[in-house]
């Protein structure tokens, strides 16, 4: 009974917050969904921890502290059950990492990649965005493949290239937010190529250099989608729709930013209800490209 509220808790907890997430869809098969919210508390609160609230940075570093002491906890089956939030997620989380047999190493990526928000602002070339990507947004695709029963290193290779696509077009997606935490994503290596300066974010304006830098990140994000696309047609079941629905609905917000020519200051492209019936239709005539 304490699993089931513990699980519960964290259900309504992904469901409950802003930020998207296949937690709740139905697409998923239903056993997976209590333990997808426990992996996707897990990793909201601890996003939290570093980007929400008027918080000092020893302050965040010290709340991604504990939840890494909590995490190690969890993972030798030791929850402190105390009955806050952090002890339902971690009831729920232990549960999860024994009965799917998941690695801890995932979850310490993931932490990583949160403690690294907290410290850099800036990256200096396209390597060091993807490495963060790779801490950042990887493992999540992995652990849903882990729940989902799968464990191979091809997909898992798949799975990299289209959550590193989706982490970047959200980046993308998200300048105008980011600016004002203070970060930027785009590489300087690219703003240097393309004469892009951050003076122009300041001023809330989106100039051809950087309509430079951000269509050669886009491509590359592009080629990042095209890279992993095979994973939809890789699984079987419910994951395989879901799969899909990721990838539609990644390659739609970032066909929007290239339409709008990447001026997020104007108009912040999302998706909503009326972009459900293009994903489904899409979804459905879905073709598998041929192997190369």
């Amino acid at each position: 009974m304490v699993a089931e509220a513990s699980y519960a808790h964290c259900l309504r907890l992904a469901q409950a917050h802003y930020e998207n997430f296949p937690v709740a869809s139905r697409l998923l098969p239903r056993a997976a969904r209590p333990h997808i919210a426990a992996i996707y508390a897990f990793a909201r609160v601890a996003d939290d921890f570093a980007d929400e609230g008027d918080r000092t940075i020893d302050e965040r570093l010290s709340l991604l502290d504990d939840w890494a002491r909590r995490l190690a906890a969890a993972a030798a089956g030791q929850v402190e059950a105390d009955g806050s939030d952090a002890a339902h997620i971690f009831t729920a989380l232990a549960g999860t990492m024994r009965t799917c047999g998941l690695e801890r190493r995932l979850f310490d990526d993931l932490l990583s990649a949160f403690r690294q928000d907290v410290t850099t602002t800036r990256y200096e070339t396209w390597a060091d965005v993807l490495d963060y990507c790779r801490r950042s947004a990887d493992p999540i695709g992995r652990l849903v493949l882990r729940v989902s029963g799968y464990r191979d290193a091809h997909l898992d290779r798949l799975s990299d290239a289209v959550c590193t696509a989706l982490q970047l077009t959200n980046f993308w997606q998200d300048i105008e937010r980011d600016w004002a935490k203070g970060r930027v994503y785009v590489p300087r290596e690219i703003m240097r190529a393309s004469g892009a300066d951050e003076s122009d974010l300041a001023r809330r304006r989106i100039t051809d250099p950087w309509r430079a830098a951000l269509t050669d990140a886009s491509r590359r994000t592009r080629e990042l989608f095209m890279t992993g696309r095979p994973i939809a047609d890789a699984v079987s079941g419910r994951l395989r729709w879901e799969l899909r629905a990721a990838w539609l609905g990644g390659v739609r917000i970032l066909d929007r930013l290239e339409a709008a020519h990447f001026d997020v200051f104007a108009h912040r492209p999302t998706l909503g209800r009326a972009d459900l019936p293009a994903i489904a239709w899409h979804m459905l005539t879905w073709r598998q490209l041929p192997q190369s």
